[in-house]
């Protein structure tokens, strides 16, 4: 009896990790693609959080910890693609053209996207996720149709939007696998084989566009920064992981409003993003759209939960 409220503790710690972690990478990933090129950014800081959770867990359950038969492994490498790799390397490129922010508010739209998925495999969801997802839509339509704003790295050429658009399809397509198909039953082995597939996939994709990194010709603040990135996305994942398992999994999915909102404040106060009116009607609106949504999709007790949805990415995410 007494093991439920520091569960309960354990897991809202969680949570708010989750929040600050996956809402701090936007920012995080904003510094350090000014001296790195994106898809090597991401894929190198996905590769080192990959790797130390894979040897975490080797530490702590030993080779039992990361197995998984073959059809959960192409889940899990197929998931890998679809997150980190697309979902997190589009936003990487997309934040060389639009504020942090701005591609937080964007990617809030992934549970809208989910709930269309939904629909078009047969699980239809409520009128109260339809009305959810049509508001996002209009939201969505507003930050689009209000261009790039300023706060890019490079520009604001006007395909920045709507590539955060396109990788939002790739995170929401990502999760709805991995909620359909078979997946290890370690939360902690699925992250890392994610983390390390994405990561690779983004080393060799950059590496072939002609990406070089240059390690003495860093300043030293930017490995501090990837530093930062990495340990975010780290322990984020495992945060996530561990929220999972102690709360329900609509109260976990609130991270897709909380996350741009944290997002959008610390480009605001630390690098001086700006936001026009009609951008942040439209955030607003998406993040109305994502409360609604959310709420619709609360499962009544006892019913079988679902894992929630994750930007990098950050973020979450972001992923």
């Amino acid at each position: 009896m007494n093991d439920r409220p520091s569960g309960a503790r354990t897991a809202w710690v969680a949570l708010s990790l989750v929040y600050l972690l996956w809402g701090s990478i936007y920012l995080l990933n904003r510094l350090l693609i000014t001296h790195v090129t994106p898809l090597l950014a991401g894929g190198f800081r996905f590769l080192t959080a990959g790797a130390a959770l894979g040897l975490l867990v080797l530490v702590v359950r030993g080779p039992r910890g990361l197995g998984m038969t073959r059809p959960q492994l192409l889940t899990t490498m197929l998931s890998g693609l679809l997150l980190p790799a697309w979902g997190n390397g589009l936003v990487a490129v997309a934040q060389t053209q639009i504020p942090s922010g701005l591609a937080a508010l964007l990617l809030a739209v992934v549970p809208l996207y989910i709930a269309v998925l939904r629909t078009i495999f047969g699980d239809r969801p409520g009128p109260a996720t339809l009305v959810g997802v049509l508001v996002g839509l209009v939201g969505l339509g507003v930050l689009v149709l209000a261009g790039p704003g300023s706060g890019g790295t490079a520009g604001s050429a006007w395909w920045g939007p709507w590539l955060v658009v396109l990788a939002g399809l790739g995170w929401a397509s990502g999760t709805y696998a991995t909620t359909r198909l078979p997946v290890p039953a370690n939360p902690f082995a699925l992250a890392t084989v994610q983390m390390v597939t994405g990561g690779a996939i983004m080393v060799a994709v950059g590496s072939a566009a002609g990406g070089r990194v240059h390690p003495g010709a860093l300043p030293a603040g930017t490995w501090w920064v990837w530093a930062a990135a990495a340990l975010a996305t780290l322990g984020g994942f495992s945060a996530y992981a561990i929220a999972l398992r102690g709360l329900p999994v609509s109260t976990v999915a609130t991270y897709a409003y909380v996350n741009p909102v944290i997002a959008v404040l610390l480009g605001v106060l630390l690098v001086d993003e700006r936001f026009t009116a009609l951008q942040g009607l439209g955030g607003m609106i998406v993040l109305v759209a994502v409360v609604l949504v959310v709420r619709a999709e609360r499962r009544p007790a006892g019913a079988p939960d679902e894992r929630a949805a994750e930007p990098l990415p950050d973020p979450p995410p972001a992923r």
